[in-house]
């Protein structure tokens, strides 16, 4: 069997350790080993952690007395894998049952690819594993080069791996290196892009990660478009000044990434506006500043270039028209928690 070695960094995350280390050890067809990274945790999560090492051989500890940030514990699952295969698994995550062998075999199957992901199901912090599906048939998947998922990544401004977990060759995670510190919300995202260009990618046709919504999520304090769209440009400027400056189309790429950028933020612009909703002059801005020239010419033709884009007007023109005064500060409200 191939194996796959998973990091789990965990900081009081104790009320999901259990079952996502489980759900890991759950998993048929690979060869295991599974690596807790505490993080100086002040709720029961070390004494959990114990106990699953001495239930299992398969686990091992690392117990930190001090917080040394979550890029050291991603970074040190990085120099502790040793496998075929590599995963970091969030502890308030799950991975459905059958997620490491399809993925694994279509790596084994498929030497060029690198990276393997599925999609994601956001599920609520209560979610309980014995509702997790029954092995499903093998799924269907497709594979990119390299190039072709950078043009994805570029052309949408956003990483087509819904979650934050993905299985990675080692031998590429090795030559690809560690997570960058300076991007605390995005740095799988410009991980993602610096090991495509070591290979190919594979995109499942399956749910492969189960994540959990919760207040403590570390995503929660990135809570509106504007601060993703921040957070974005900061990926991507990363990239294209480290790994991804050697790529031939480099320039283009990341000129096709900050349009994307800025159109998004134009037309959420223009919705929290239509919305009377707070925030449109901060993403106006930012769209204005990486694209001067929309104040002059709309980017129609990013609009109307999504399959939905009928369906997002006539939905914002209603919400407009059918919503009371008093009923703006309410709504963002709202949408604010949900985010």
């Amino acid at each position: 069997m191939a194996s796959i070695d998973v990091a789990i960094p965990s900081y009081n995350y104790g009320r999901y350790l259990r079952d996502c280390v489980q759900s890991v050890l759950s998993q048929e067809g690979v060869d295991l080993r599974v690596l807790i990274v505490d993080n100086a945790s002040t709720d029961d999560s070390p004494q959990i952690a114990r106990e699953l090492a001495a239930s299992d051989s398969r686990v091992e500890l690392c117990l930190r007395e001090r917080n040394l940030g979550q890029h050291a514990s991603f970074n040190q699952g990085v120099d502790w894998a040793e496998a075929d295969y590599f995963a970091i698994l969030c502890a308030d995550d799950l991975l459905p049952l059958g997620a490491l062998a399809r993925a694994v075999a279509i790596m084994e199957q498929n030497p060029d690819v690198n990276l393997v992901y599925g999609r994601t199901e956001f599920v609520p912090s209560a979610f309980s594993p014995s509702t997790l599906a029954l092995p499903s048939q093998p799924a269907d998947f497709r594979i990119f080069s390299g190039q072709e998922f950078l043009e994805i990544f570029c052309r949408t401004g956003r990483s087509p791996i819904g979650g934050p977990t993905a299985i990675v060759r080692t031998a590429a995670q090795k030559r690809a290196g560690h997570y960058l510190t300076s991007l605390p919300h995005t740095d799988d995202v410009e991980m993602w892009m610096r090991i495509a260009c070591l290979g190919s990618v594979a995109e499942i046709d399956a749910v492969q990660l189960y994540a959990r919504i919760h207040e403590a999520n570390q995503s929660a304090a990135v809570s509106n478009v504007h601060s993703w769209n921040l957070e974005m440009e900061q990926a991507f400027a990363a990239f294209f000044s480290g790994a991804g400056a050697a790529l031939g189309q480099a320039r283009r790429l990341h000129r096709m990434a900050c349009r994307s950028l800025a159109h998004r933020a134009y037309w959420c612009a223009v919705s929290h506006v239509l919305r009377g909703e707070p925030g449109a002059p901060d993403l106006m801005r930012f769209a204005l500043r990486l694209r001067p020239t929309l104040a002059l010419v709309p980017p129609l033709g990013s609009l109307f270039s999504r399959a939905d884009a009928l369906d997002r007007i006539r939905a914002t023109l209603k919400a407009r028209l059918s919503a009371r005064p008093t009923d703006h500060a309410e709504e963002s409200s709202a949408l604010r928690r949900k985010a």
